[in-house]
């Protein structure tokens, strides 16, 4: 009797413990499900929410402070940039932390995903090999920020130097933050002559521009006047998307260089004195690069302002082409869709925009529709085709004038830098990848890109032509004009090419068939 009692005991207590470990194994498995849904659910306030309690407070400021003029920027593919305006002479590094408040949202907002794509998988919804999305859905359903994997930059302003020249670089910088990811920079080079295209520029632009200014010696004053005069008088869309770097060779070193921090912090420039380069040609005159008969570095300014770009993509380009208005967002939708053959491509790309050219009498056109109607009438025409209609002629040129424009930017043709388009100088939607402008050349000298375009050759780029992007010079067609002396340099710079730099880009990346310089 006692030896029963004592198996039944037994049999009791373990039955009792499978009881319990079913009854916990079953709880354990539903409460895992359910926290990651009240996680989620429990994550804070979305990323719009962060952003539009920031936009409020930038309108409140604005009201407190009505001699800050801020607009926003024209929408972007993914409905906003994550950054604050700065008001008056605050600087743009300010508005970081507003920028990193609203990345810890995101990454919050990411884990939720997460979080309910681990609930699916663990209550056994997984979907069927068969079920999966093609991987054009994947790119479209992904954000630029997933698709553009680039790192943010600095606006704080530093000297350092640069071979023979000191670089003020970021010296007078944007007053808007914006990511790696959201935007494309127009980078560019000029002296303070060439800023009343700046204006222009930004208008048909709408986002952000790097611009390095060339201000050896006497240069100097006047060209921080220009960029005084362009914050204070001018449109806000200078003060808000447009960095400035200043570099003088070490020979010509201003006699009073202020730090950034006393330029931002100046009084507000007298509008009533006028543009400081208004008077051309009193200005050229008395201009000290004109009276040391100094040349002009364009690839150093270049390359400052392509290095110095805060996006990964930039359009290294010169400051009186004036790009087709929405083209930076635009551009950024294409790469989102991703929805081109020749965008999956393994080779290394850039994104070529033809340049025309309009006569005095006429505006830039602002879409495809207007230029083709111009080109038809004689009052455009391609850029450069009374000076070297071979640099700038594009593969399929022809037939991209016949095409209508259409909704969507895309790729139209996949040239290559070679054949008839062997000298082609191509300007283009690239990143800080690509090989960079040769600083040894000068403006004067030309050929100034034929090095950048040998390098890119010989790395096998394709050259993706855009359908319905392009540029255009100001008004005013160019015709050309005897000048002794450039033609001089130019007779050095090919010697020099052909004899120095040629071998040097030979054993730096190597030959390949039908690769000039």
């Amino acid at each position: 009797m006692i030896v029963r009692r004592n198996w039944a005991l037994r049999l009791s207590v373990v039955v009792n413990i499978c009881v319990l470990l079913y009854i916990c194994v079953h709880f354990r498995t539903g409460a895992w499900v359910e926290d990651g849904s009240n996680w989620d659910n429990s994550s804070g306030p979305s990323v719009q929410e962060v952003s539009n309690e920031i936009q409020a407070n930038n309108n409140n400021n604005n009201n407190n402070n009505q001699s800050s003029q801020t607009t926003r920027l024209s929408s972007s593919v993914e409905g906003r940039f994550s950054r604050l305006i700065s008001k008056g002479k605050d600087k743009p590094t300010e508005s970081i932390e507003a920028s990193k408040a609203i990345e810890n949202k995101e990454q919050t907002s990411h884990k939720s995903e997460t979080a309910q794509s681990s609930s699916l998988f663990l209550s056994g919804q997984e979907s069927s090999p068969l079920a999966q999305p093609s991987a054009a859905a994947v790119s479209s359903s992904l954000s630029l920020k997933d698709i553009i994997k680039c790192n943010d930059k600095s606006l704080e302003a530093r000297i350092a130097q640069r071979g023979d020249y000191w670089v003020l670089y970021n010296y007078v910088p944007m007053s808007i933050y914006v990511r790696c990811w959201e935007s494309v920079t127009y980078t560019t080079h000029a002296d303070f002559t060439f800023l009343d295209n700046l204006e222009p520029l930004l208008r048909r632009w709408q986002a952000p521009v790097s611009i390095a200014l060339h201000a050896p010696g006497t240069d100097f004053q006047p060209t921080l006047d220009s960029i005084r005069y362009l914050r204070n008088c001018g449109s806000p869309l200078v003060s808000q998307f447009t960095t400035f770097h200043i570099y003088f060779n070490s020979k010509h070193v201003p006699r009073s260089v202020p730090s950034s921090e006393k330029v931002l912090s100046s009084e507000p420039y007298n509008c009533s004195l006028g543009a400081p380069w208004s008077n051309q040609n009193v200005i050229n005159n008395k201009m000290y690069k004109n009276e040391k008969k100094l040349l002009y570095p364009v690839n150093v300014g270049r390359n400052i302002a392509r290095e110095s770009a805060i996006t990964h993509y930039v359009l290294a380009s010169d400051i009186e082409l004036y790009p087709n208005p929405g083209l930076p967002d635009n551009f950024l939708e294409m790469i989102r869709k991703n929805d081109h053959p020749a965008l999956s491509k393994s080779n290394p790309k850039v994104f070529v925009l033809p340049i025309f050219e309009v006569d005095k009498k006429s505006q830039p056109p602002v879409n495809k529709t207007i230029l083709i109607k111009m080109l038809k009438s004689g009052s455009a025409i391609p850029f450069h085709k009374r000076l070297c209609s071979i640099c700038h002629n594009i593969p399929k040129g022809k037939e991209w004038q016949d095409a209508v424009e259409t909704t969507d930017l895309t790729v139209f043709h996949v040239g290559k830098r070679t054949g008839n388009f062997a000298h082609w100088e191509p300007i283009f939607i690239g990143t800080n990848n690509e090989p960079m402008y040769e600083e040894r050349l000068s403006w004067e000298g030309k050929s100034d890109k034929m090095p950048q375009g040998y390098a890119l050759c010989v790395l096998n780029y394709d050259f993706l032509i855009l359908n319905n992007a392009f540029l255009v010079h100001r008004p005013g067609i160019k015709s050309y004009k005897k000048d002794q002396r450039r033609d001089m340099l130019t007779e050095k710079t090919n010697t020099f090419i052909k004899k120095i730099l040629l071998p040097e880009l030979k054993v730096m990346y190597g030959t390949r068939k039908g690769c000039v310089v």
